[in-house]
């Protein structure tokens, strides 16, 4: 295999790693690979030239002191060029499924499949003690097994549920309302409504989901700051 084959090899692979367990940061690409990390990082940087990744920002809670790991994320150009034939094959077929049954059919249909995702992760958040943000925290790590590349960020008067892979991104591109029904099924999961509020489909680099927080209890006393004490 010649240098420049090895190379193109070496950075689909990593591309793989960072669309199924993305955000991550050079370090944790390098020692998953067992290459080295300026290595990686020159392969990032090819990466990045060539729009299929960018920077994510990670969430506030696992920021540690001093200057943060850059974590990197696909890009939507990306998602679209790892693509399958079975992506597009999906597609014909609910194009179908459209034609023979019309709109009944197809919300039918997304209907069943987000069933089965509730079916699967209910049990994840069904036995935790704890508020919805320990809910929220059961169903983020659930998805991230399965390679939704979760994660939770806090948000103004809620928390926000981010996936940062979509298994099905270009039939849910065609199909908005398998996206549609994912969202009913997390509000039934974690037994609050919630709200979408970017998806990978639409073009946004993650999908996000705002988890409402319970309102702060009247009279409960606000904290004062050290000017004030």
């Amino acid at each position: 295999m010649s240098q420049e084959s090895a190379g193109a090899s070496t950075r689909a692979e990593i591309l793989s790693l960072i669309v199924t367990d993305g955000p991550i940061t050079a370090g944790d690409l390098a020692d998953r690979l067992g290459l080295a990390a300026a290595g990686v990082r020159r392969h990032l940087s090819c990466l990045q030239a060539d729009q299929l990744i960018e920077d994510h920002a990670p969430p506030l809670a696992d920021r540690s002191r001093g200057r943060p790991a850059r974590h990197f994320v696909a890009t939507a150009q990306a998602h679209a060029a790892l693509g399958s034939e079975g992506d597009a094959l999906a597609v014909q077929l609910l194009d179908y499924l459209g034609e023979i049954g019309g709109a009944s059919a197809l919300a039918g249909f997304a209907a069943k499949q987000a069933a089965g995702f509730e079916q699967r992760y209910a049990d994840a958040v069904r036995s935790v003690e704890g508020g919805i943000t320990a809910r929220a925290a059961a169903l983020v790590s659930a998805l991230s097994r399965d390679g939704y590349a979760a994660s939770l960020r806090p948000g103004p008067g809620s928390v926000q549920l981010c996936q940062g892979h979509c298994p099905v991104h270009a039939v849910a591109k065609a199909f908005p309302q398998l996206c549609d029904e994912e969202t009913a099924a997390i509000s039934r999961i974690l037994g609050v409504h919630v709200q979408r509020l970017a998806t990978l489909a639409s073009g946004e680099h993650v999908c996000t989901t705002a988890v409402p927080l319970p309102p702060r209890p009247t009279g409960s006393p606000t904290p004062r700051s050290k000017e004030t004490a």
